[in-house]
């Protein structure tokens, strides 16, 4: 074995040999003690009393006969019992030193590195498998931050040519310098702030720096306000929002506003998807037979969602029709950082569509809480879009 291999074999090598020494060791002491006494007793048993010197002679040759046998008995042993131990030790250190391989590999970036579990105990097993979940959860995730990266260079690359191409303008004369020509260098510049304003959210949620300013709220109040600040956008787009509450004086421990950017990006996403004349439904309902759960859901009349991209919608910068800019389509930003933050408070979201033009829809399951303050009339009929107040700048779209 090599250095870097001997030194767990060696120590385990070592540990099953000193565990046979001292085994033989204290078979010979206790049969040395033991054995002469009780053979002595047995001839006596057998032949009547013996003189004092035959006892010794007994005693002698007794003692020699089993120092000899249990000599040879215990060196047979421990030739045995090492060339079992030996190959014991290399078995059971290869899979170890695999995994150290395939560690190191890791390090160096080769996510590709995976470990076969050979039967040796559970807790080895165990250890391949976290070792290859491990792996396979970082490779993900560096392909979804070269993804990221790529994705993001792009999204800014876009206003950032805009905002030049009017500087160059503007300099050049072909522009005049006027307040229309600022307005669209403002508004790509807005592009770019809600950009990284979005990477910056999304980022602290995963990574668990978001504080949340957490408070007792009526499922009713969040869904009501949330259905108010959507119904201008989807009055002007002919977009009918429906509200179906039916989950009483349900209420959540959450924090109000990112409650309401999650249902606003929602509704902004179901409404980017469905056509004039289609509707929005908002709906709530008990999620469980004992009411610990309450569920908040997203439906839409719209253009639908193909079964391959249902199980990645909440990745960051993921987007199913590659070609939209985020002008026309978004960025791909928004649906993650949905899910971050229903995660944050202990909730989690899923994804339905029939598929392409059967409308989607998107469900929010959050812990109730356990101390509801007084129930508020809430919306229970369909009603069309009415003009209300905008006040959240929603950002986020369906892939």
């Amino acid at each position: 074995m090599s250095a870097s291999r001997g030194g767990f074999a060696a120590r385990l090598l070592l540990a099953q040999t000193l565990v046979i020494l001292i085994g033989a060791v204290t078979l010979l002491f206790v049969a040395l003690g033991l054995a002469p006494g009780l053979f002595r007793t047995h001839v006596e048993r057998a032949v009547g009393p013996i003189t004092p010197e035959l006892a010794t002679h007994l005693d002698m040759a007794f003692a020699r006969a089993t120092l000899i046998s249990l000599g040879i008995a215990t060196a047979a042993a421990m030739v045995a019992a090492l060339a079992v131990a030996s190959f014991i030790t290399r078995r059971a250190v290869r899979p170890i030193e695999e995994l150290a391989r395939a560690a190191a590999a890791v390090s160096q970036g080769d996510y590709s590195m995976r470990v076969e579990s050979r039967g040796l105990g559970t807790e080895l097993t165990t250890l391949n498998d976290a070792f290859n979940t491990m792996a396979r959860e970082i490779a993900a995730t560096e392909r979804t931050r070269a993804e990221m990266l790529r994705d993001l260079a792009h999204e800014l690359r876009t206003p950032l040519t805009s905002v030049r191409g009017y500087h160059e303008a503007i300099a050049d004369g072909v522009l005049p310098a006027d307040r229309a020509t600022f307005a669209r260098v403002e508004a790509e510049l807005s592009r770019m702030e809600r950009l990284v304003d979005d990477v910056a959210t999304v980022s602290r949620v995963q990574e668990r720096r978001l504080v949340l300013d957490r408070r007792t709220v009526q499922v009713s109040d969040l869904v009501s306000g949330a259905a108010e600040n959507i119904a201008v956008p989807a009055h002007n787009a002919g977009v009918t929002v429906q509200v179906d509450h039916t989950a009483g004086d349900a209420a959540v421990w959450v924090d109000p506003d990112r409650m309401h950017e999650v249902l606003g990006n929602l509704l902004t996403n179901a409404l980017r998807h469905t056509p004039t004349g289609g509707t929005i439904t908002i709906g709530t309902r008990m999620s469980s037979a004992k009411g610990t759960e309450v569920e908040i859901s997203v439906a839409d009349t719209g253009t639908g969602i193909a079964p391959e991209h249902l199980p990645r919608l909440f990745e960051r910068f993921y987007r199913a029709e590659r070609g939209r800019s985020r002008s026309d389509g978004g960025s791909g930003i928004g649906l993650a950082i949905v899910r971050g933050l229903v995660e944050a408070h202990g909730g989690r979201v899923r994804a339905e569509s029939p598929g392409l033009g059967h409308g989607a829809t998107f469900t929010l399951t959050m812990p109730r809480s356990a101390h509801p303050r007084p129930a508020r009339p809430a919306p229970t009929t369909t009603t069309p879009a009415r003009a209300g107040n905008t006040a959240k700048r929603i950002r986020n779209e369906r892939a």
